[in-house]
């Protein structure tokens, strides 16, 4: 066939070098027309691939990514019928043969690596639709795979161009290890930090995490190999790298929300001179609320048995045993907090004294709410300590507050209405 050729351009009066040039021309467009037809005959075909499983029932193929693999493989044939073409129309010493043959090997690293980063793409994809994926993120992990693939392809083609072994290049790249460790100091130290922080579950995407040195309160949006991404409550974004999560300490609160209760620990300051032993009339009218009886009883059946036991003089109530005020309105907030509706009866509940200071004596309600939505939360623990308030006069009791201007001008009395 290339006889023929020669033979009728040298009859059209070609010199040498042009009949040379246009037998390269006419080899290289039928080379290329070849891997044209080759690419749309196999991209035909896996589009009818793709179109038959995807009326499958229990299959979809629908994803752009799953598209884009299939059409990233169909590149593979054209290259395969260059490679395989051009040493047939030209010697293995030649340039364009030598070219072509490490163009067609650099293409399919290339290809391959396209379709490896498609294929892992998919993965997450899929996974993310999963319900386990916020118990169990692979987001790093496949990140890290990507990594190693851009790697191994980078080495692959490098190792093409230069015409050398792989593992020749890899002894080369020893002299060069600690500058490019120094250069990619803070990648690699993400790259190492992301797979601890996958492998031990330490963040997930929809976590509350609060780490102040970074500026970060609020809620884990995207956990990468080098970054976690926080949107704080104030609607900003906080970027956390991977390694500060790993060398610094950090709070994460999915243990609170996985538990089903989230606690309630705040004092209230009693003033100490408003404690005192319990009135026959404050028993009286305290008997009449309903989470006190049970208590008020008890507590007569046992310490009235013990005082005449012990002959107490009951004319002092300093002689024998007797009920505070303080002692009663504790029983009754532990009677309250366990009929709460949106307390939880299979965690602590406590109310306790603290240690007497300056302020008073501390009473510490130490409780779980049974809903931990923010919200939800703050606004069950506002009408706690909205009726604790309300009922500490009605115990003898006074809170103790920090005296302001008004108070003192109360306390002195008016000097322009006494005259003084």
């Amino acid at each position: 066939m290339e006889a023929v050729i020669r033979d009728w351009l040298s009859q059209q009066g070609l010199t040498t070098n042009q009949i040379q040039f246009t037998i390269i021309g006419i080899s290289l467009l039928a080379i290329l027309f070849s891997a044209w037809v080759t690419r749309f005959i196999a991209l035909k075909i896996l589009l009818r691939i793709v179109v038959h499983f995807s009326h499958q029932p229990g299959i979809e193929l629908v994803s752009p990514h799953v598209k884009r693999v299939f059409a990233r493989l169909a590149y593979i044939a054209p290259v395969l019928v260059i490679w395989a073409l051009v040493p047939k129309l030209f010697p293995p010493d030649h340039d364009i043969a030598t070219f072509t043959s490490r163009s067609s090997e650099i293409v399919l690293v290339i290809i391959g690596l396209l379709v490896l980063n498609s294929l892992i793409a998919i993965v997450d994809e899929r996974y993310k639709r999963h319900q386990h994926f916020k118990r169990y993120p692979i987001t790093t992990l496949l990140q890290s795979a990507k990594l190693v693939v851009i790697i191994v392809a980078g080495l692959w083609t490098l190792t093409i161009v230069l015409g050398t072994s792989p593992l020749t290049l890899l002894a080369g790249m020893g002299a060069v290890s600690a500058v490019l460790i120094l250069v990619f100091k803070d990648a690699i130290l993400g790259f190492v930090a992301g797979i601890q922080l996958a492998a031990n579950d330490m963040v997930r995407p929809g976590d509350w995490i609060e780490m102040p040195t970074c500026h970060a309160n609020g809620d884990v949006i995207d956990v990468t190999l080098t970054t976690v991404k926080v949107r704080n409550f104030d609607n900003t974004i906080s970027m956390v790298p991977s390694y500060q999560l790993i060398s610094e300490s950090f709070k994460n609160w999915r243990g609170m929300s996985d538990s089903g209760g989230r606690r309630i620990k705040r004092s209230i300051y009693i003033d100490v001179t408003s404690i005192c032993f319990c009135s026959p009339e404050m028993i009286e009218k305290l008997s009449r609320v309903d989470h006190l009886k049970e208590y008020l009883k008890t507590k007569q059946d046992e310490l009235e048995p013990y005082n005449r036991e012990h002959g107490a003089n009951v004319t002092q109530p300093i002689n024998g045993r007797w009920m505070t005020n303080m002692g009663t309105f504790r029983a009754y907030l532990v009677a309250y907090l366990q009929n709460h509706p949106y307390i939880s009866d299979c965690m602590t509940l406590m109310v306790r004294q603290l240690a007497p200071n300056e302020y008073g004596l501390p009473l510490e309600i130490y409780v779980f709410t049974n809903d931990t939505e923010w919200v939800h939360y703050e606004a069950i623990q506002s009408d706690i300590f909205d009726h604790i308030f309300s009922v500490i006069p009605e115990f003898g009791l006074r809170p103790f507050q920090r005296p302001s201007g008004s108070d003192l001008v109360e306390g002195l009395g008016n000097p322009a209405a006494t005259g003084n």
